[in-house]
């Protein structure tokens, strides 16, 4: 039921992060008066729809995106004698820019208002201490640091030994250790295959009692691995003001802009291991498809997290879709609103250069002569959504525990 709810929570937040990013390319066209026809979420049949003035407002059977109709949005279309004073492609090239970004703006505003309300009424995570109390134990030996176990890995050379949760290490090697960062720095020291003497104090019913462990070190990326978490004290969230606040939000979305552009760099690499095991390893395998981020909301709900981790945590992910629709946008591609701002920016350079030179304007591009660029562009992303959204169903990405 609690991953149920999830999944729907977070089509509904899609659906209000496609609404408001329509909303920004509406609202700014009807106040410089061009004229829009429709105003819809999804794609495919119409589920219902009604109007007022002369906009159709609707929503569509496919929750894959959305769109605004505005008359005359490129040259080639066909637009009645009446209608063409309101035509986009006629108004001046600040208007337009304005409406072509709208959507843009809206979604990075809508992450901005999303984090900066989450950190004054939630508060910000701190992430407390680590210390060398054990805290999970894990069953295998994984690829690599990033990846989660896999049928046929190795079991953990902490789990074999039989160190346990809530065992408190001692010592590592002779080596005393009073938090988790010796520790840390005595395994990275160590090599793959070493033979290691673990002293813990472990908890029972008449008191704490020495427990001595021979632990043969395995391998996980090429550096030694023992196979055990650290239990976190002093975990909490600190609310905070409008001002921290905003500050917070500036970070965390430079941050997200700077992690999806690493991701998407990474993503033609990863493409062949996005149906294997070890899909999770690089940034490019963790980029997913809407099916994929509905699963990890559901996940997330379905948790055994506190409220408060369970909230941020599924607000962090509106905020990464809202993200990414933006820096998607962006792009300088038809049809993204990139490639539209970018025939504006042209066409006022242009202009420029011609009034420059003493030429009339030359007016607005034939973006016919685009168009074999712009199917391309729209066959590759259908082509990497379907493939992601396979991805998803046949080989989802889980949360760590």
């Amino acid at each position: 039921m609690a991953f149920l709810l999830g999944a729907v929570a977070f089509v509904v937040a899609l659906l209000v992060s496609v609404m408001l990013h329509e909303a920004g390319h509406l609202v700014p066209a009807k106040r410089f008066g061009m004229k829009a026809t429709q105003y819809f979420v999804g794609f495919g049949p119409t589920i219902w729809s009604w109007r007022k003035g002369e906009t159709e407002y609707g929503v569509k059977a496919i929750p894959l995106g959305g769109f605004v109709k505005i008359v005359g949005y490129t040259p080639l279309e066909e637009i009645p004698p009446a209608d063409r004073p309101r035509a986009f492609y006629r108004q001046p090239a600040g208007r337009r820019a304005i409406v072509i970004a709208g959507g843009v703006a809206v979604n990075f505003a809508f992450a901005f208002l999303l984090l900066t309300l989450m950190a004054m009424a939630i508060g910000i995570r701190v992430p407390g201490t680590a210390t060398s109390t054990v805290d999970t134990v894990s069953p295998c030996v994984p690829a690599n640091a990033q990846a989660v176990c896999a049928r046929g890995d190795p079991r953990s050379p902490a789990a074999a030994a039989g160190l346990r949760a809530g065992d408190r290490l001692v010592s590592y090697d002779g080596r005393p250790v009073a938090d988790w960062g010796q520790l840390r720095r005595a395994i990275g020291a160590s090599r793959p295959g070493q033979t290691v003497r673990l002293v813990v104090e472990r908890p029972g019913p008449q008191g704490a009692r020495p427990v001595t462990l021979q632990v043969p070190l395995a391998s996980s990326g090429g550096t030694p691995f023992l196979g055990m978490s650290p239990r976190i004290v002093g975990e909490r969230y600190e609310r905070t003001g409008p001002v921290n606040a905003a500050v917070f939000a500036t970070r965390v979305i430079g941050r997200t802009v700077g992690g999806i552009g690493q991701a998407l760099a990474d993503l033609p690499r990863a493409v062949p291991n996005l149906f294997s095991e070890q899909r999770g390893s690089t940034p490019g395998g963790q980029v997913g498809s809407v099916v994929g981020a509905t699963d990890v909301s559901g996940q997330i709900f379905a948790s055994h997290s506190s409220w408060q981790d369970k909230l941020v945590l599924y607000l962090s992910l509106v905020v990464s879709v809202n993200i990414f629709l933006g820096a998607l946008n962006v792009l300088p591609l038809l049809p993204l609103d990139g490639g539209h701002l970018a025939i504006v920016a042209y066409e006022r350079a242009r202009a420029l250069a011609a009034r420059a030179r003493g030429r009339p304007d030359p007016g607005t591009v034939d973006v016919s002569k685009l168009l074999p660029i712009t199917y391309l562009a729209v066959m590759l992303l259908i082509g990497l959504g379907l493939l992601l959204i396979l991805a998803d169903l046949i080989n989802p990405l889980r949360l760590p525990e």
